[in-house]
């Protein structure tokens, strides 16, 4: 438990950075204008617009249907919440294990704090990933979405032991997850 708080808080704090960082850099490139032209010609054309996937239209709690709810093991629905900036949903299944579902939205893998735990790349059907097995029955998988977003499988066993089978809690529900990711 102590691992997840410490992954959270650290997570926490680079997605401070990361807001910051991202309104500081929000305006318009200097000595660029979108303004009409002087001679009263037809506007610029707007720069291009990113092309970037986005997890904005997704929510985490509905990523699950009941049917990849059962497959996980979930009894239940899950409960929205917010971590930092980033949008996620929380399971508890009673006396067994946790799992908590983050879309983060302003940071990618390479933007996290992957200090902590035995980290292994991977890939998660056409997505990369990073499997980080922490100590005490804790395991997330970090799915890179593309640009500055990540989704992220934390599982929380109940008995604080068993980080393999957190570790494999976390895969099968990030295979359940990712083809519905952009």
């Amino acid at each position: 438990m102590a691992d997840r708080f410490a992954a959270r808080a650290a997570l926490l704090s680079v997605a401070g950075l990361a807001v910051l960082v991202s309104l500081v850099s929000c305006g318009r490139m200097p000595g660029i204008s979108h303004a009409a032209p002087a001679d009263g010609g037809p506007p610029a054309p707007a720069p291009p617009s990113s092309s970037a996937p986005s997890l904005a239209k997704l929510d985490p709690c509905t990523l699950l249907s009941p049917q990849d709810r059962s497959s996980a093991g979930l009894t239940g629905q899950g409960k929205p919440k917010t971590i930092g900036e980033a949008r996620a949903c929380d399971w508890t299944v009673p006396s067994t294990f946790g799992l908590t579902v983050t879309l983060d939205e302003t940071n990618g893998l390479a933007n996290l704090d992957l200090s902590d735990g035995k980290r292994t790349k991977k890939d998660v059907g056409s997505h990369q990933a990073v499997q980080v097995s922490g100590s005490r029955g804790t395991c997330a998988v970090l799915l890179d979405v593309g640009g500055a977003q990540s989704v992220q499988v934390d599982v929380n066993n109940a008995n604080f032991a068993d980080s393999a089978l957190a570790c494999s809690r976390a895969g099968d529900v990030a295979g359940l997850l990712e083809p519905k990711l952009p």
